[in-house]
Order: structure tokens, then sequence, then C-alpha cells
């Protein structure tokens, strides 16, 4: 019985071992001005399949995510970002969506990652 217990523990380890190294974190660039971005983007990423968390940081205009990859992917990510209404990186943010915001979230989207200057 004890032979028993000590495989099903050295299991139970090695799948917990396992779910960790299955995570990873993705900082992206978006248009966040506001509290109320960040509670937008926040709130549309705790529904989004394998992410596990979000931040925003509307200051710096960065969501970072910790995400299961087994569920999901950087690219996938970044999709949801968008049809909040908000840029990811070099993604624009989805016309319709981007309508919905509160005026003040609203910002000319030429006036984002604009590295040309």
């Amino acid at each position: 019985m004890k032979k028993l217990t000590g495989i099903l523990m050295m299991m139970m380890f090695t799948v917990g071992i396992a779910s960790a190294q299955a995570n990873d974190t993705l900082t992206v660039k978006t248009t966040t001005v506001c509290g109320m971005c960040k509670a937008t983007i926040e709130k549309a990423m705790a529904y989004e399949k394998g992410v596990i968390s979000s931040d925003v940081d509307y200051r710096a205009q960065t969501v970072t995510v910790v995400y299961n990859t087994k569920k999901t992917d950087p690219e996938k990510i970044k999709k949801a970002i968008t049809m909040t209404g908000y840029a990811a990186d070099d993604m624009p943010a989805d016309e319709k969506a981007y309508k919905r915001l509160m005026d003040c979230c609203q910002i000319h989207q030429s006036e984002i990652h604009d590295d040309t200057e």
C-alpha cells in the first residue's frame, strides 16, 4: 500500500510540473489610455480560453498575459484584444468594437505605434 501511495504521489508531482511548464507570458503593446480601458481588456481576457491572468498598464500602454501554451497562443490573445476595440502590437483594433468604446477610450489609430519619427 505504501508503494502504491508513493507511486501516486510521484505521478501527481510529475503532472504538476508538466502543467507549470505549459505556461508562458506575453506582453503586448496596446492603445489603452485610462482605467476603463484596463477594465475592458482584463474582463475580456478573463473569458479567453487558456488565459490564466492579465494585467493592463494603461500608462505604459501594455497588456501582460500569462497563458497556457497548450490552450492558446500569442496570435489568439492579440486577436482577442483587438476584438475589444484596442490595437495589439501591429494588429489594428476591430472597427466595430472600437466604435463601441467610451469616448475617453477612443484615440485616433494613426496616433498609435507611429515609428516613422
